[in-house]
């Protein structure tokens, strides 16, 4: 493992680095008295700030779009997503790994979240565990990691050393990095190769990065996932033809799809559709089998 670099995380600025590192997302809120104010104000100053989120997302389209590219040929090799992070951007990481099998019907080992400290963290903070430099490249490893995989570190801060170590250590080994932050030029996108920054600003409380910054990560991971597995072919037209049917309403749901595209009754489409498990599966064999 590479180890030839070390950060200081625990101030405003990071050294180590030619340069100062500040962290926009710890500087002081842009409203004052919190404690002192009216629901009302709360909610609508609140409101404010996040209308700033999408903004500051499609700044960093361009470098999505770089990512989502290359990510797209990787997996059509049998490559795989990494996610990489601690506390609310490791938790944003694993739920939206987690979502890719029952939407697009992919297996669960092809988008995976890793988060410092290991599940436990996702309820409960483990401590110290962002802080290990090495265990980020230790748990790659463990998952046999390779040239075909994609490595995504998530850290709000920008400065978190699981992330980092992980990060440098993947690139160092020519697996393709990228880095999703809120704060310019931070130290996990000096060590990736795609660096995806989302500069919403301070937080509307001060340093709380479950917010404003927690939001541009789950809309960037929402836009890398969504779209590769578009381009993988997991939907037609606008429909999650490839969703796995694990309740009523998705059954429901896809029944209605297949209505849509072969104009069955109801009872004929739900039946086809429990037949095969998907709607995509039950529109093939259906019209392969009636010439359609």
């Amino acid at each position: 493992m590479i180890k030839n670099k070390e950060y200081d995380t625990s101030s405003t600025s990071t050294s180590g680095v030619k340069g100062t590192f500040i962290k926009v997302t710890e500087q002081s809120s842009l409203h004052e008295n919190l404690d002192k104010k009216s629901v009302h104000d709360l909610l609508s100053e609140m409101n404010e700030e996040d209308l700033k989120v999408p903004l500051a997302v499609s700044k960093a389209l361009p470098q999505i779009e770089e990512l989502v590219e290359k990510i797209v040929v990787r997996m059509q090799s049998g490559g795989r997503i990494f996610y990489m992070g601690a506390g609310t951007s490791g938790r944003l990481g694993v739920l939206d790994a987690s979502e890719i099998p029952p939407t697009f019907g992919m297996p669960p080992h092809l988008v995976v979240g890793l988060i410092a400290g290991g599940d436990v963290a996702l309820r409960n903070p483990v401590e110290n565990a962002e802080d290990d430099l090495d265990r980020g490249w230790e748990e790659l490893v463990e998952h046999n990691v390779n040239q075909n995989d994609t490595v995504i570190g998530i850290a709000a801060s920008g400065t978190t050393p699981y992330v980092i170590g992980a990060l440098r250590n993947a690139r160092a080994n020519g697996i393709l990095t990228a880095s999703v932050s809120c704060n310019p030029d931070s130290p996990i996108a000096r060590e990736a190769e795609i660096r995806i920054e989302a500069i919403v600003g301070p937080e509307f409380v001060t340093g709380s990065t479950r917010l404003k910054s927690g939001t541009a990560q789950k809309l960037i991971l929402n836009l890398i996932t969504t779209v590769t597995m578009i381009k993988l072919g997991r939907v037609k037209g606008n429909k999650m033809v490839n969703m796995q049917l694990s309740n009523a309403k998705l059954v429901d749901r896809g029944a209605r799809m297949i209505i849509d595209e072969l104009g069955l009754s109801y009872e004929q489409a739900k039946s086809i559709l429990l037949i095969h498990g998907s709607v995509k599966k039950a529109v093939d064999v259906f019209r392969l089998q009636n010439g359609v």
